[in-house]
């Protein structure tokens, strides 16, 4: 019996030791936490933090929308742009014509093409509408459409 009393007495002596030295630990953390500090200077530093985190919200939500009226404007500006030379007129020499297509995002835009001959030199512009255009186009104008609508995936 008397050895069994021995054994919970160490026992307890072990477990009490193992918890003094855990809250002496702790209490260094805490004095080491709140060094040079009060509890109202650290209720201050904590109020202060949420009122920046309040702050940060607002400007957040401010960026958002200024994001949001960028994604906007960037989805109606030019994001492709296909160009084609070609030689119009068999009987001049060198590919000085050509077509141009730009086009938003949508697939609107407008394509234009310069025919060059010897005598003259005709400009052309034609609206474009979801990659299509109402005029009649050449080859090199849907070749120009079609270049235009790879660089950015239209």
């Amino acid at each position: 019996m008397l050895v069994d009393q021995q054994i919970i007495l160490y026992i307890l002596a072990g477990a009490t030791a193992i918890l003094l030295v855990w809250a002496i630990s702790q209490e260094v953390r805490l004095r080491r936490l709140l060094r040079g500090k009060h509890g109202r200077s650290l209720e201050e530093i904590i109020n202060t933090l949420s009122e920046k985190s309040l702050e940060f919200d607002r400007a957040k939500d401010i960026i958002h929308g200024h994001i949001e009226t960028l994604s906007n404007k960037t989805r109606q500006s030019v994001r492709g742009v296909g160009i084609v030379r070609f030689n119009a007129f068999s009987e001049s020499g060198g590919n000085q014509s050509f077509a141009a297509a730009f086009l938003n995002e949508k697939g609107d835009g407008i394509i234009v093409s310069s025919l060059h001959s010897r005598e003259r030199v005709a400009t052309y512009a034609k609206p474009i509408s979801d990659n299509a255009s109402e005029y009649e186009l050449l080859d090199e104008e849907k070749e120009a459409i079609r270049l235009a609508q790879e660089q950015h995936n239209i």
